[in-house]
C-alpha cells in the first residue's frame, strides 16, 4: 500500500518546483524583452553568434558605423565565405578585412570556446556580444563562465517572427520555454 503522507509530499514537491519554474520564466521573459541596445558605445571588437534573424546584418552595421575595429562571427558553416555573409545579409560591408569567420563552433557553448581563442589570439579587452534577445541569457552565461578578463556589452537583436505575447502563440510559448530551460541547464552547469 503507498503510504498517502509520501504521495502528497511528492505532490507539494512538484508543484513547489514548477512554481519556481513559471516564476522564472516569467522573469526571464521580462528580461529578455526589456535589453537595451547601445548604440553609441565602442568596444574592442563585435562578435556575433550565427542562427538567428538579422543578427548577422545588425552586426555588420556596427561595425560599418565604427563601433569595433573587429568583427568575428562564430559558428559559419564551412566553405561559407565573406561575400556569401554580405549576400545572405543583405549588407555591405565596408572594411572586409575587419571581418573573422569562426567555422569550429556549432552550439553555444562551441561559440563562447571559439570566441574565447580569438579574443586571446587578438589582444580583445572588450567585446558587444550580438545574439537574438532571448539568446543573451544564456550566451552570457557560457562566456561569463570562460572567465575572461573582458568587458561585454550585451546587444540584443530581435525578431518579429518570435511573438513578445508568448501566451498567444503555442508555437512561441514552446520556444521561449525550451530556450529558458537551456538557461537554467547552462546557469546550473556552470554555477559550480
Amino acid at each position: 500500500m503507498i503510504n498517502s503522507k509520501r504521495i502528497y509530499l511528492l505532490v507539494a514537491i512538484i508543484f513547489v518546483l514548477f512554481m519556481a519554474w513559471a516564476a522564472g520564466f516569467l522573469l526571464f521573459d521580462n528580461a529578455i524583452n526589456k535589453y537595451a541596445a547601445d548604440k553609441y558605445c565602442k568596444t574592442d571588437a563585435v562578435v556575433v553568434l550565427t542562427g538567428g534573424r538579422n543578427r548577422i546584418a545588425e552586426s555588420i552595421r556596427l561595425l560599418n558605423d565604427n563601433l569595433a575595429e573587429k568583427l568575428f562571427i562564430s559558428g559559419v558553416s564551412e566553405k561559407v565565405s565573406i561575400k556569401d555573409i554580405e549576400n545572405k545579409a543583405g549588407v555591405h560591408i565596408d572594411s572586409p578585412d575587419k571581418v573573422e569567420l569562426g567555422y569550429k563552433a556549432h552550439d553555444t557553448i562551441g561559440n563562447a570556446l571559439e570566441i574565447k581563442e580569438w579574443i586571446e589570439n587578438n589582444n580583445i579587452t572588450s567585446v558587444r556580444l550580438v545574439t537574438s534577445n532571448y539568446h543573451l541569457p544564456r550566451s552570457m552565461v557560457e562566456l561569463n563562465a570562460l572567465d575572461l578578463p573582458l568587458e561585454i556589452l550585451p546587444h540584443p537583436v530581435y525578431s518579429d517572427s518570435i511573438a513578445k505575447r508568448w501566451y498567444m502563440s503555442w508555437g512561441t510559448f514552446k520556444f521561449m520555454a525550451e530556450e529558458y530551460n537551456k538557461f537554467l541547464a547552462a546557469w546550473l552547469r556552470n554555477l559550480f
